[in-house]
């Protein structure tokens, strides 16, 4: 399966977040590749992977730090791939930290972000990129949404015949 997505995180204390990502890839057939490349302490590696992303076939970058959080920034200042920054909680300010340095870019060097620690929207988000292309992902895309709308539904009806008492006995 050819990796269309490069998942980045800047140490394996991210992983439990990335996965997520990872996950609904999987979920949803997409090839993607998992690297710890940082910022700060692999910064010539990191620039390098951002330098040939495009080349190599990738079309979108998740990129997932936690604390100053430069990593999505760095990779997208270095290719015109789009980049999804994941602000991960971590320190004392439980990820805000990594929001502000994530979502707060300069013009002309975007990152869409997520919430903290939004692994899972992160994939959710690269899959409707990459579904402007690719009507089969689409249709998944769509028949996913039914799925959660049919979810909800459900717990509803749950919630009006028990009530909130037995609700979740």
């Amino acid at each position: 399966m050819q990796e269309l997505v490069a998942i980045i995180m800047g140490s394996d204390s991210d992983l439990p977040v990335m996965s997520k990502t990872a996950e609904i890839l999987e979920d949803f057939a997409v090839g993607y590749c998992l690297k710890i490349l940082s910022a700060h302490r692999t910064p010539d590696q990191a620039l390098e992977f951002a330098h040939t992303a495009q080349a190599k076939g990738y079309k979108i970058i998740i990129a997932g730090a936690g604390m100053a959080a430069h990593l999505p920034g760095v990779l997208a200042a270095q290719t015109i791939l789009p980049v999804i920054g994941v602000p991960i909680a971590a320190g004392p300010t439980s990820g805000v930290d990594a929001l502000w340095s994530i979502v707060q870019m300069p013009p002309g060097v975007p990152v869409a972000t997520v919430a903290i620690n939004g692994g899972k929207n992160a994939g959710m988000l690269a899959l409707q990129i990459l579904a402007l292309q690719d009507s089969n992902l689409q249709t998944k895309l769509m028949e996913n949404k039914e799925k959660m709308r049919e979810e909800v539904l459900a717990k509803n009806r749950k919630l009006e015949e028990q009530g909130f008492r037995d609700y979740f006995n």
